[in-house]
């Protein structure tokens, strides 16, 4: 295990992240089942120009390249994701083995590596079989995914101290049962309530079966978050923007584990579609995670507008710098989400578990020079550090990503990876941002320009 030197202390961890659909390839491979990704995107009209994670990084193939990428640049943490269907096909009953022994080489690599593992059981890879029985607005999801995570427990559990049991379970519920924009593809209010709600029931059903197995293991849950500021002093902007932050953010998921309620000035809104008897779950949610993963690429202000069901709209603002996914640079937002989350849940740990940006990114022969990502990281590896010098208990970064790869809906169009993928022969470049971050991640301190 390879820890850094980070003001003030030391063990730190430096990393990057990746998911398994995203980069892995061959969904089909060995006895692997279908997942609801693999099913959405070969849906005509659902993805960019038709294209689907079939290939993708072909990481099930070059994992071992691709740990050697981060020996190399001497990164101390690897966050990477299990693939539901690849370890149970159906979802549950009999697991397969090849799948699990797939992942078995995986992280012994990762290990061999000096890189500390960090393992999420769910990042959006549903299985199609268990869908079609309702997914997450099944009641039962919550018993599958803890069935799901005794299986990964039992094979991995001994190699691993880090789980993620979901990664941004508010994006599953909001773009994939409300707005349909990601898989499944549900346009139904009613069904991303109960995809919050039963998601909520399964991390708990999770933490319970990986505690089970190793009651040393620190599990926590990665959570989506866009800062936010009023658009104005208004009381109406100012109330519009709680509810956006309860919303958009951390405390639609901590709000329940760690004091056993929907967060206050969400609840009137969600409480119609959220599943009937809910209330009487409550309890049994109350369960702190070890540690909050927290992921954050943007920011932006909110206004009042009473025609939407949760009452805000983002604020437009012309002249704030962006990616290209359009999202406005706001390095002072991950500072506040960190401060906020700390203040008001006060848990053992925080991790930045995603932090990354997309750019127009050209090769030039052995090199790709992206100064764009470089001035963005930098800017909010910095925010990280001043907050933890302050004391806020952050205790590690991940780079989002690794490596270009499938950005869901948006196919291959955008790029965030610190390495460069060349999709047609799978060739991989380390960007000008990799190098600059590898030199952060042996040192500890932000690297001079």
């Amino acid at each position: 295990m390879r820890l850094s030197d980070s003001e003030p202390g030391s063990n730190f961890y430096w990393g990057a992240a990746t998911a398994a659909y995203q980069i892995e390839g061959s969904p089909m491979a060995d006895g692997a089942g279908r997942c609801i990704w693999q099913e959405f995107s070969h849906t005509p009209g659902t993805t960019y120009d038709g294209q689907t994670g079939d290939l993708a990084c072909d990481h099930y193939h070059r994992f071992a390249e691709d740990i050697e990428l981060m020996r190399n640049l001497g990164l101390g943490a690897y966050r990477f994701s299990i693939r539901w269907p690849r370890v149970l096909p159906d979802g549950v009953g009999e697991p397969n083995p090849a799948g699990l022994a797939f992942y078995d080489r995986l992280l012994d690599g990762v290990l061999a590596a000096g890189l500390e593992p960090f393992v999420t059981l769910f990042h959006w890879d549903f299985p199609s079989a268990l869908q079609r029985r309702g997914g997450w607005s099944n009641r039962d999801s919550a018993d599958w995914f803890g069935e799901y995570a005794s299986v990964v427990a039992a094979a991995l559990g001994d190699r691993v101290r880090w789980w993620t049991t979901l990664n941004e379970p508010f994006v599953v519920a909001e773009q994939g049962h409300l707005v349909g924009a990601h898989a499944p593809g549900v346009r139904n209010i009613y069904a991303a309530g109960h995809a919050i709600h039963n998601q909520l029931r399964a991390h708990v059903a999770a933490w319970t079966a990986l505690k089970a197995a190793n009651p040393e293991a620190s599990v926590g849950i990665a959570l989506h978050n866009a800062a936010v500021w009023p658009a104005s002093e208004s009381e109406a902007d100012i109330a519009a923007t709680e509810v956006a932050h309860a919303w958009h953010n951390f405390p639609l998921f901590l709000e329940p584990l760690v004091y056993g309620r929907y967060p206050p000035e969400l609840e009137p809104r969600l409480r119609p579609y959220l599943p009937s008897g809910y209330e009487e779950d409550m309890a049994a949610l109350c369960l702190p995670p070890d540690f909050a993963g927290i992921n954050y690429y943007s920011g932006y202000r909110v206004r009042h507008d009473a025609t939407k069901w949760t009452g805000f709209v983002a604020s437009k603002e012309p002249g704030v710098p962006k990616t290209t996914m359009d999202w406005l640079i706001r390095p002072e937002g991950l500072s506040f989400i960190l401060e906020q989350a700390h203040e008001k849940y006060k848990l053992p740990h925080l991790f930045v578990t995603e932090n990354g940006a997309s750019f127009d990114d050209r090769r030039d022969g052995q090199a790709v020079h992206d100064p764009e990502r470089i001035a963005y990281l930098e800017a909010h590896v910095g925010e990280v550090l001043r907050v933890r010098k302050e004391g806020v208990p952050v205790q590690g970064y991940f780079v989002w990503s690794l490596l270009d790869n499938f950005e869901w809906a948006l196919g291959y169009s955008k790029r965030f990876g610190i390495v460069y993928v060349d999709f047609d022969t799978q060739e991989r470049v380390v960007k000008d941002s990799g190098h600059w971050y590898g030199e952060l991640a042996r040192s500890g301190h932000l690297p001079v320009a």
